[in-house]
């Protein structure tokens, strides 16, 4: 169950960022909701995840998890650049999370 709710929480990691940057420093109304009660969320799975994940492989699954989803929601929708460079950067993250949980 941990591990399911620290992926979840990864993917509210990246729906914080998003909201965050759709907030426009706080000036937009409901996205700064969004990322205040997806911060929250996100925040309270890491603390339950970390109950029964070793702090050093929950955090970094979670941010590795936060930081695809954000770099890849980036590239699909604001138009961020897309190149094989960034894409193998982005698949070696994914392969240090899988192996993370992999040897846990």
């Amino acid at each position: 169950m941990a591990w399911l709710v620290l992926i979840l929480s990864g993917v509210l990691e990246t729906v914080w960022a998003v909201a965050l940057e759709a907030s426009k420093g706080f000036s937009r109304l409901v996205p700064t909701v969004v990322f205040g009660v997806a911060l929250a969320l996100s925040m309270g799975g890491l603390a339950y995840a970390m109950r029964s994940i070793p702090i050093g492989t929950g955090y970094a699954v979670w941010v590795g998890i936060g930081a695809v989803g954000t770099a890849v929601y980036g590239m699909a929708v604001l138009g961020d650049a897309v190149t094989a460079a960034r894409i193998g950067c982005l698949l070696l993250i994914v392969s240090g999370v899988v192996g993370l949980k992999v040897l846990h």
